[in-house]
């Protein structure tokens, strides 16, 4: 069975990374979003292993020191991190995970694991991206203001990423990161065990 890959999902907030990623993942089963670990309180819609793995900040820290943590960060006094040992599960079975993750995060877990594929969702304008943000109804006028500025330094780190999809259309975009991902699979570094087992069964 061919091993599965770590694939880095990033973008800028208003781009559309969830509905992508919640289409995606309907149509194809061999997908699965990481889940992400936390020490904040688990609210009352939430459920366990399904949203977030809920943990205590010792068995947080505990994860961390025994290097069990892909990444992790901690935000308004709570911490957030990938647990490695899903991914590594997932993988091992063929799965393909999706670790959706900001650039600073995005960019660590590139650097750290190898084999891992990147991309980097763009809007089709910053005029569409401010209109979405506009259209959440949930934010004031400044916080979007704050998350286009935002954006503008995320989509200059977009050349670090291996490919870049366009949220114009989302059938479109998920068809192309279906594409991607099938695409990635056929390069030579991917390829070269199955080559190498055909030649030595000659």
């Amino acid at each position: 069975m061919d091993k599965g890959r770590l694939i880095v999902f990033s973008g800028p907030s208003g781009v559309g990374k969830d509905t992508i990623l919640k289409k995606l993942i309907e149509s194809d089963d061999t997908v699965k979003l990481s889940i992400s670990a936390t020490t904040r309180p688990k609210r009352e819609y939430e459920e366990e292993g399904k949203d977030y793995y809920f943990l205590s900040e010792d068995e947080f820290l505990k994860k961390v020191s025994e290097n069990k943590m892909l990444e992790y960060a901690k935000y308004c006094s709570n911490y957030y991190g990938t647990p490695i040992e899903p991914i590594e599960r997932w993988t091992n079975e063929g799965v393909d995970v999706i670790l959706e993750i900001e650039v600073e995060g995005g960019q660590k877990v590139i650097s750290q694991q190898k084999g891992v594929l990147s991309i980097f969702v763009m809007p089709p304008s910053f005029a569409v991206l401010k209109r979405r943000l506009e259209e959440r109804k949930t934010d004031s006028e400044d916080i979007v203001l704050g998350r286009l500025n935002r954006a503008k330094e995320e989509i200059s780190t977009a050349y670090k990423y291996d490919y870049i999809v366009v949220n114009d259309d989302i059938d479109n975009c998920v068809d192309d990161i279906k594409a991607i991902i099938k695409a990635d699979k056929l390069k030579y570094k991917n390829m070269k065990n199955f080559i190498d087992g055909v030649m030595a069964n000659d």
